[in-house]
């Protein structure tokens, strides 16, 4: 699938809503906001977000002009991390890993760091695609699945 990025607009935001409140999506993503059904707190979040020069917000658009979901850089010099989400209608056909590639361009410093819940293989190998490699494992509490897990660290360098 062939995505482009752009900045985020007011108008992507209810289809961001949309896609975060997908089941399926927030158990794979499992890191997610305490209440992913709490709206106001969505609003505050993508609010602090656009406002802080330090993150790289972008919008995934598909090519018939359909937002896909988005992608981000955010976090200190030292650790900063990359973060997507893709609506649910389109996993599996390249969308993330696409994302992920175009986000990369767009912000060409290393290291960067992901995380992704160590059973979200697809993540995981949409990271590795993009020339993340695993560096470690960790545990954190998934709001979304109400218990700890475990969740893999990967770093893209140089």
């Amino acid at each position: 699938m062939r995505v482009i990025l752009r900045d985020v607009r007011d108008s992507d935001l209810s289809v961001f809503w949309a896609q975060s409140t997908e089941p399926e999506g927030i158990h794979m993503a499992a890191f997610t906001a305490k209440d992913p059904s709490d709206r106001a707190a969505f609003d505050a979040h993508w609010a602090r977000v656009r406002q802080d020069p330090a993150i790289v917000p972008r919008t995934v658009v598909g090519e018939s002009g359909e937002i896909v979901g988005h992608a981000a850089v955010f976090g200190p010099p030292e650790e900063r991390e990359v973060t997507y989400w893709i609506g649910r209608q389109h996993w599996g056909r390249g969308a993330a890993t696409a994302a992920l590639r175009e986000l990369l361009a767009v912000v060409p410093e290393r290291p960067l760091h992901a995380r992704a819940a160590a059973d979200n293989g697809g993540s995981i190998r949409v990271l590795e695609k993009c020339g993340f490699v695993v560096t470690g494992r960790d545990r954190g509490f998934a709001n979304a699945r109400g218990e700890e897990i475990e969740e893999v660290l990967l770093t893209l360098s140089g």
